[in-house]
């Protein structure tokens, strides 16, 4: 008869698992057997929100699987929702939930608000799957001074409709609303498809009159699409009420503004001192928007002691943005006169009286190529003067600079 042998070491590591997995069938037995919802305790009977910096902490037990609700009710019985259906692990750590006085509310401006002074029941239910379910109720008192809801106040947007073009008409909104305390403010506008784009991030704002502007675009300055846009502002103070209100603002014929100068021509190259050099300028919208221009007019002749802000009382005296026209300048005139480009004419073809706004201004479209004349009364005793031509956006800047330079010769 032969007898078979195990080492010892063997044995040992086999009892060892099978009690191993005989604790943890023990274990689950346990948290799955045990009470639904064991201790229950709250940090403070009181709580005085508005004058004490911690949040009082609410912990709870879980047995067995479940959904918990953790609610307060008012005197009257009105339910405040702190946690609702929310799934909970059976675990024999504790979990805690922190709360500094503020509740949600069904209200769709107030969203949360600070719960008034006054005795409360804090509530904890859970409910198993299988249909059981317990509770605990605990005592609590809110006390400390009732203080001022925050809100945003006399809010309006103007203009409702903006078109940011860059031809300085509608192209910005003006938020103004009122604060009556003191609060953390941020502003967002939502895109049609969802996209969130900050204009105001955790700004603290005192309780006055407040003024912020909208350009229409992203804050890296990239544009957005035509179409209706929702604006929110939302409001929040220290105590954690908040406040939320919004509305709509709709974008329209949003681009770029871009023109090219095509061709230029200088000439003659050859004049004597008190002769007239004619320049050819043809200029085409290469952009999606329109462009707006203004005079002198398309003809219109300038002496080498004039500018353009000089000529017909001042009327033509550059505006701020928006406004493009062609421009005529010279080398030396650049490097040391008071103005660039003094002489400047409208990306028109048409007479005043024939403009989109009689005498006032007229419109370059989308692909629209026009040929604009000017003329100069060389006046400027020098030899040699380079001329050159360019584009001007006033108060933007020379979208096109320098361009189709010649050299024309004076005698005198």
């Amino acid at each position: 008869m032969h007898t078979i042998s195990f080492p010892f070491t063997l044995i040992t590591r086999a009892l060892l698992f099978c009690a191993a997995l005989l604790a943890s069938a023990l274990l689950l037995t346990a948290c799955t057997s045990g009470p639904l919802l064991g201790l229950v305790e709250a940090s403070a009977t009181s709580y005085a929100p508005a004058e004490i910096e911690q949040a009082l902490t609410l912990s709870y037990t879980i047995g067995r699987d479940a959904t918990v609700d953790v609610y307060l009710l008012d005197a009257t019985g009105t339910r405040y929702d702190l946690r609702r259906s929310q799934p909970r692990s059976a675990s024999p750590d504790p979990y805690v939930l922190r709360f500094d006085g503020t509740v949600p509310t069904s209200d769709p401006v107030l969203l949360r608000r600070l719960l008034p002074s006054g005795d409360y029941t804090l509530v904890v239910a859970a409910q198993a799957a299988n249909g059981s379910s317990e509770e605990r109720r605990l005592p609590l008192t809110i006390t400390g001074s009732d203080l001022p809801i925050p809100d945003v106040q006399n809010l309006l947007v103007s203009p409702p409709t903006i078109s940011p073009n860059a031809d300085a008409i509608n192209d910005v909104t003006e938020l103004t609303y009122r604060l009556p305390v003191s609060a953390t403010v941020d502003i967002t506008i939502t895109a049609p498809d969802g996209e969130v784009i900050p204009v105001v991030t955790r700004e603290e704002e005192g309780p006055y009159e407040q003024h912020h502007v909208w350009n229409g675009k992203r804050p890296n300055g990239s544009l957005l699409a035509s179409g209706v846009y929702t604006y929110t502002v939302q409001a929040e103070d220290q105590y954690g009420n908040l406040v939320r209100r919004s509305g709509q603002i709709e974008l329209e014929n949003v681009g770029q503004p871009e023109a090219r100068i095509v061709y230029s021509n200088i000439a003659p190259q050859r004049v004597m001192l008190g002769e007239v050099m004619t320049v050819t300028v043809r200029v085409r919208n290469t952009g999606t928007v329109p462009i707006r221009t203004y005079g002198p007019a398309s003809g219109y002749r300038y002496t080498t002691d004039e500018v353009f802000s000089s000529v017909e009382d001042g009327r033509y005296t550059a505006q701020s943005g928006g406004f493009w026209r062609v421009g005529l300048d010279w080398d030396a005139n650049s490097g040391g006169g008071p103005k660039r480009y003094p002489f400047r004419w409208a990306l028109s073809e048409k007479p005043p009286e024939e403009w989109t706004v009689p005498g006032v201004e007229d419109w370059l479209m989308p692909g629209e190529e026009v040929e604009i004349t000017g003329q100069v009364v060389l006046l400027q005793r020098e030899t040699k003067m380079g001329f050159y031509v360019g584009l001007i956006q006033d108060g933007v800047g020379f979208f096109q600079d320098r361009s189709g330079r010649t050299i024309v010769e004076v005698g005198f």
